[in-house]
């Protein structure tokens, strides 16, 4: 079989997303460059553990899960996480931020100071600007003072920030527009904590750091969005050409229609959400192509595996 990997997830990092991989590689990733990888044959998906512990009984899990954790190490992952309400003695400073993912879908949330910007590119954000920094709690209190006051939801589903990444507004201008106005709406609404500093309108785009504007060429092309990777299976292989990349998301341009009446195959896009490569052995393979199940986006063709060149894995 050859040596197996285990991808322990994406990763933003100052030059940009590398994907990581138990024992400490990195693999960075850069907008053309070929990935390409197998699962193994007959492997099973196994829970990856919480905060940094293997799972003592290396549970089975759904190939489907984002989270590739078993009930158990779920519920511990989750007893420390800021984003689950289940920390409030927390001393770190925290921001409150509206993060934009498309037109109508704004976001208010919240992540510790010395993080800076990494959660919002985690996020997929395209566009965001701070509010405000305080305590934890003064920052909560911000949050839900926006959810109550403004009807601004604290989470958006990722298959919603997927299906408009392609035809996003063209300028910077256009895409800051609903941060800055909602912004605006908020500094002017009582009840703020004491506590929290409140911060000035200044829009960070991140479309360019995602590869959105070569995504936007590559559909305007000959190459439409065909779906999303809705899970890996046991043997099934995906390899395409890396154009864009947001959030967990890889945007890879692959080769389908061979066995259709096409000679030589078309090319289109699809996103892998690489939180579902984490409990699996994956493999370098000789060729791509694209042989795991395929959830297809609104009005998108039929999608087939087709053999490519791999020169390494990733």
């Amino acid at each position: 079989m050859g040596q197996a990997w285990r991808c322990s997830g994406l990763r933003w990092t100052a030059d940009g997303p590398v994907l990581r991989w138990d024992g400490g590689r990195d693999s960075a990733l850069t907008w053309g460059k070929r990935v390409a990888f197998g699962v193994a044959e007959g492997g099973v998906r196994t829970c990856v553990g919480a905060r940094g512990n293997a799972c003592p009984m290396r549970t089975g899990v759904s190939g489907r899960s984002t989270g590739a954790r078993c009930e158990e190490c779920a519920r511990l992952d989750r007893a420390h996480s800021v984003a689950a309400d289940t920390i409030a003695d927390d001393p770190q400073p925290y921001h409150v931020y509206l993060a934009w993912f498309g037109p109508g879908m704004t976001k208010v949330g919240i992540t510790a100071l010395e993080r800076g910007s990494a959660r919002l590119l985690e996020q997929g954000a395209v566009a965001f600007s701070w509010l405000g920094a305080g305590p934890l709690m003064a920052a909560r209190r911000t949050e839900e003072l926006l959810r109550a006051a403004l009807g601004v939801p604290d989470r958006i589903p990722y298959a919603d920030k997927r299906a408009v990444r392609a035809v996003l507004p063209g300028s910077a201008a256009e895409r800051a527009a609903e941060v800055e106005d909602l912004h605006a709406r908020a500094v002017g609404l009582g009840g703020w904590p004491d506590s929290l500093e409140r911060a000035s309108c200044q829009v960070v785009d991140h479309v360019e750091v995602f590869g959105l504007v070569g995504l936007a060429q590559q559909l305007a092309g000959p190459a439409p969005a065909l779906g999303a990777v809705s899970e890996l299976v046991a043997g099934g292989v995906v390899g395409g050409e890396l154009v864009a990349a947001a959030g967990p998301d890889l945007h890879l341009a692959v080769e389908y229609g061979r066995g259709n009446g096409s000679r030589d195959g078309r090319r289109g896009v699809v996103v892998l959400d690489t939180r579902l490569m984490t409990g699996w052995e994956l493999i370098p393979v000789g060729g791509g192509g694209l042989t795991v199940p395929v959830r297809e986006f609104k009005g998108a063709k039929g999608v087939e595996g087709a053999a490519g060149v791999q020169d390494g894995l990733f």
